[in-house]
């Protein structure tokens, strides 16, 4: 089995790129019939980890759309700070617009509340949210998640975007850390 090691841990392939791409591929598939037809929605992707994944989706996305970016952050090596930090704001209009917001990866789904509050403030037309992964173990709160790629354990990821302080976003496949 494929393994990695960044700096002090060592990390198992645990999704492989063929199946990440195929989710992707099923997510676009979904976007591309609810949204066919609307008047040029706007997708926010939450940086850094959602780089890849909105990519790859836009790839396949097959309606005139915009796409900008939101840079967040609540983690501190491999745990989540509970404390989520605006970064990078997002400046295109919003109100009266259709948005998704595109994410890696869905745990406790604190970052995601934040996100959808200050969002509602700009009075958009619609907010859906379309996430690679989703942790439902680790999910405490009670907001939809309009489109998942797949469910998976709560166990700490890298890879496809995913980092452990700063490393391992450009592996193409998904890691697992081994229990230490």
């Amino acid at each position: 089995m494929k393994q990695v090691k960044l700096k002090d841990k060592e990390f198992r392939v645990s999704i492989t790129s063929d199946k990440i791409q195929e989710a992707v591929d099923q997510i676009a598939k979904k976007i591309n019939n609810d949204y066919k037809g609307k008047d040029v929605p706007l997708f926010i992707s939450i940086l850094n980890g959602s780089f890849m994944f909105t990519a790859d989706l836009f790839k396949h996305i097959d309606f005139v759309c915009e796409v900008t970016f939101l840079k967040l952050t609540s983690y501190r090596g491999t745990a989540s700070t509970g404390a989520v930090r605006q970064l990078i704001g997002v400046n295109e209009a919003i109100e009266g617009r259709d948005v998704i917001v595109l994410e890696d990866i869905v745990d406790t789904g604190i970052t995601l509340e934040q996100i959808l509050g200050q969002l509602k403030s700009f009075e958009p037309a619609s907010v859906r949210v379309a996430t690679l992964l989703f942790k439902p173990e680790a999910y405490l709160k009670d907001l939809k998640i309009d489109y998942v790629g797949m469910e998976i354990p709560n166990d700490f990821i890298i890879g496809y975007g995913l980092d452990y302080d700063g490393l391992g976003r450009n592996l193409a496949d998904i890691y697992t850390l081994i229990n230490e």
